[in-house]
């Protein structure tokens, strides 16, 4: 069995992502707009997402709360009921997770906006989206190697951490803030 070194995994993980990155460059820029729209009309933008998706939407949330964006995490107990108005922000790579699904539809039903990232513009999860960011990598069932040679869904998982961070930066260039506005809402019960 071949030995591979960290340094070796983090340069296959590094080109992976430096392709990524140069694909959604490429790509039509009119969803990702269209994202930046909803979470700035948002009256209150929810996150959801499953395993390292999900945690990965963590993070975004952080940013956005940061940016003074009234932001909620589906599953926690202080989650209020989404309504008319609100955005929900979801990532499912194969876009059939049942449970990001049905929360998709959920929210689309009372009015909700939702925003989806995944590898496919032809999924159940794309259907129920008003806008969907779709980022070529591999799901978590794709073990051919083809799309990615990392494990799983890693490729798309950082992408949903990457996308995170760009629609964060993007909003926040935008808002004419600077870096100490944004520090008071910082965590400080660390």
């Amino acid at each position: 069995m071949p030995t591979t070194t960290v340094a070796d995994a983090l340069g296959t993980i590094g080109s992976e992502l430096q392709d990524l990155v140069a694909a959604v460059r490429a790509a039509d820029p009119a969803p990702f707009e269209r994202a930046l729209t909803l979470l700035t009309d948002a009256d209150r933008v929810f996150v959801h997402g499953a395993g390292r998706s999900g945690l990965a939407l963590r993070m975004t949330a952080m940013r956005l709360m940061h940016l003074g964006l009234d932001v909620h995490v589906v599953g926690e107990v202080t989650t209020p009921a989404i309504r008319e108005g609100d955005v929900l922000l979801v990532a499912s790579g194969s876009g059939t997770t049942g449970g990001i699904v049905r929360a998709a539809e959920t929210a689309a039903e009372v009015g909700a906006r939702v925003l989806a990232v995944s590898t496919r513009a032809d999924s159940s999860l794309s259907t129920a989206a008003d806008t969907t960011l779709v980022v070529p990598a591999a799901t978590k069932t794709d073990r051919s190697g083809t799309a990615s040679a990392q494990y799983a869904g890693s490729l798309f998982e950082q992408a949903v951490a990457l996308l995170g961070d760009a629609l964060f930066h993007a909003l926040w260039q935008r808002s004419g803030h600077s870096a100490d506005d944004l520090w008071p809402r910082h965590a400080n019960l660390e």
